[in-house]
């Protein structure tokens, strides 16, 4: 109500009861909602995005081109949504599956964020392309994508890294080179004056 310019975001829509969709019908169909105090707002320069996971398996098939792609994503959609619900959706976007080259992109943010954190304490990490590959390949999931990169994260690097520094093998000062031979993570640590 106090910020009508607003974007609204409903993530995985397809798992909302369904009686959100009757209340999503009013908001898309006159641009605001009455809540349970009778009190109305604005939607009418909001913009509501949803994010779905439907259609997800014809995203995941190699064998099909976009045209049919698209046509078993929206398919999927009409069994899943009422016809008066999908018919107010201004427009589906689509995203391709990621490739190896956005994977290594979001593997680069997670690090520089572990990075940031270790700045306090003086550790500088250096990743080489072999750790970025490994941590790549293995925080990605045909199914859930990215999603499972944090803990990857977690648990190749910052948990043993974090052994190391508590068992002082990791000093404010040093360089810790992260490499991996394709099947583990490995660290080599290089102290200030050595």
């Amino acid at each position: 109500r106090r910020k009508p310019y607003s974007v609204v975001l409903l993530d995985e829509v397809e798992k909302a009861h369904p009686d959100v969709f009757n209340i999503l019908l009013q908001v898309l169909d006159d641009g605001r909602l009455t809540d349970g105090q009778g009190r109305v707002v604005d939607f009418k320069n909001a913009i509501l995005i949803m994010t779905s996971n439907i259609g997800s398996q014809a995203i995941m098939d190699p064998d099909l081109g976009p045209r049919e792609r698209e046509s078993a994503i929206n398919e999927a959609l009409r069994l899943h949504f009422r016809p008066e619900f999908l018919n107010r959706i201004d427009e589906t976007v689509i995203f391709n599956r990621l490739g190896q080259n956005q994977l290594e992109g979001i593997v680069k943010i997670q690090l520089e964020a572990v990075e940031k954190r270790l700045q306090d304490k003086r550790i500088t990490l250096e990743f080489s392309d072999g750790a970025l590959d490994y941590l790549s390949q293995k925080g990605f999931d045909p199914v859930f994508g990215a999603r499972p990169l944090k803990r990857v994260i977690q648990s190749e690097v910052l948990n043993p890294l974090a052994r190391d520094i508590i068992g002082g093998k990791v000093k404010a000062g040093d360089l810790v080179k992260v490499s991996s031979d394709s099947h583990q993570i490995a660290f080599e640590t290089i102290q200030p004056n050595a």
